[in-house]
């Protein structure tokens, strides 16, 4: 399953489209200090507000110094930083949050409003700025919805150094300048301090995870990656459904707006906290758990936990959602999502198309000769197979979390849950020997089903690493987008 053919020689000759400036730029706006922008997005559905917190100064700027514009026009959200005197764009950013997320749900579209906190990191400005703060109507289009001028020598403004004596860091993988490289923070959860050993153990060996999988592994010499640890009372986290609650650094916890292997964290000022420990472009959340889950948003965070046997999928699969932007190529699995990809209008994400318009789709450079756009396969069979298996999986699971609420002896949930971890290991190899017999694997094409929606939305290849759990790779619309990704941060 880690075959990619040509794909490989195509990362290598990919060419940036990023809008590169020189430093000369960077230098007449900036200095080389980060300031993070602490707000509250507040709201609903049908309402958002924003209102700041608190700004700070510290570390150096981890971004790169050249590449200040987003060019990948991906997120509901953007920020963009202008010249108070000149009115000139000086830096953009687009991103996905929690509220985001929130607002879809059912909660938010009943219109019960809730409070998030979030934090946008930039360069640290010479002069006043301009913070405006866009989101993107029903066709995508982004509009302003908030402004404010920033005074970089507002009094105000927090210039200590965040530091915890508690935390303490590790160079897990070091290539060179912060500045050009993709400066990954992987942040534990979970681990106690008598687990601190098992945490470097953790980080190492996602750190060779990382690495063994295209395109990181060819660009390896790309990347900083750093562990953060901070030790945690409790070993875990959160399991609300069987009545578990830990108190842990971040406070993530499963069951995530409903969905029993969604997990966030609403701690955000812990999470930047720590985060600022060290140069930071992207951020893991490594969850102390035996139990599969996980979640991510886009340039925002990704959560794992590290020891289910799928940890390596999950650890790859969520970095997909927080770094790049990839949407979930799956369609079977229950969300708690309503009209998350409104069909008939185009995502943005660039692994997933609406199929808008047949004759110009959005991956058509990498599509296979002979094959129809939309690309028929024997998806009725699969659906049979997979929606059978989502059931199952329910009531086992609604099971687990029973006889974990009820206090059953550690034998008797032990033998539920290696029940349910055999079948899903079983399902999940059906599944691979489903889709490699078909005679579209490893092609290019529009298949129908992909992002929680199982007509009406396609993805390019049968599989990826975006679509089904296991050992597999990105498809290649999925690896030439993650190299554009890479590029963005280096100079």
């Amino acid at each position: 399953m880690k075959t990619v053919g040509p794909i490989f020689t195509l990362l290598f000759l990919l060419t940036s489209n990023l809008v590169a400036q020189d430093l000369d730029f960077f230098d007449q706006y900036f200095v080389d200090q980060t300031m993070r922008i602490d707000y509250y997005h507040i709201g609903d559905a049908n309402e958002e507000y924003i209102t700041l917190d608190q700004v700070y100064k510290y570390g150096i700027w981890a971004g790169s110094r050249v590449r200040l514009f987003d060019e990948l026009n991906l997120g509901r959200y953007c920020v963009n930083i202008y010249d108070a005197e000149s009115n000139l764009l000086l830096y953009s950013k687009g991103f996905d949050s929690y509220f985001g997320e929130y607002k879809t749900s059912d909660n938010g579209l009943d219109g019960i409003q809730k409070t998030f906190h979030e934090t946008i990191l930039i360069p640290y400005p010479k002069n006043k700025i301009i913070f405006s703060f866009e989101k993107r109507d029903n066709l995508q289009e982004l509009f302003e919805i908030y402004r404010m001028e920033i005074d970089p020598d507002d009094v105000m403004i927090i210039r200590d150094e965040i530091k915890d004596r508690q935390v303490k860091v590790y160079d897990s993988e070091m290539n060179g300048d912060p500045h050009t490289r993709v400066d990954i923070a992987v942040i534990g959860e979970g681990y106690t301090l008598d687990e601190k050993d098992k945490f470097e153990k953790d980080l190492r060996y996602f750190t060779k995870v990382f690495f063994s999988q295209a395109p990181y592994r060819l660009f390896a010499g790309n990347f900083n990656i750093y562990g953060i640890y901070k030790p945690s009372q409790d070993s875990g986290i959160d399991e609300p459904r069987a009545g578990l609650y830990k108190n842990t650094v971040l406070g993530c916890t499963f069951n995530t707006m409903g969905s029993e292997r969604y997990i966030l964290t609403e701690n955000n000022k812990e999470l930047s906290d720590l985060a600022a420990h060290a140069p930071c472009d992207a951020i893991y959340i490594m969850i102390n758990h035996s139990r599969y889950g996980g979640g991510g948003i886009y340039n925002l965070y990704c959560t794992f936990t590290t020891d289910n046997q799928f940890k390596d999928y999950l650890f790859l699969h969520e970095f997909g959602h927080s770094f790049a932007g990839l949407a979930d190529e799956y369609y079977t699995s229950d969300v708690q999502y309503t009209d998350f990809y409104p069909l008939g209008i185009e995502p943005l994400e660039p692994n997933i198309t609406a199929l808008v318009n047949p004759q110009d789709v959005k991956w058509k450079e990498y599509l296979s000769s002979g094959v129809d756009v939309p690309t028929p396969w024997k998806k009725a069979p699969y659906d049979s197979m997979d929606f059978k298996w989502q059931a199952e999986r329910r009531q086992i699971n609604n099971k687990i979390a029973e006889l974990k609420k009820k206090k059953a002896s550690i034998d008797v949930i032990r033998l539920a849950e290696n029940e349910y971890a055999e079948k899903d290991r079983l399902h999940s190899i059906k599944v691979d020997e489903y889709l490699m017999k078909s005679r579209f694997f490893g092609k290019v094409g529009v298949f129908e089903g992909a992002g929680y929606v199982a007509k009406g939305m396609y993805r390019p290849m049968l599989d990826c690493i975006m679509f089904s759990k296991g050992d597999k790779p990105f498809c290649r619309v999925c690896q030439s987008h993650l190299v554009k990704v890479i590029e963005q941060y280096s100079e």
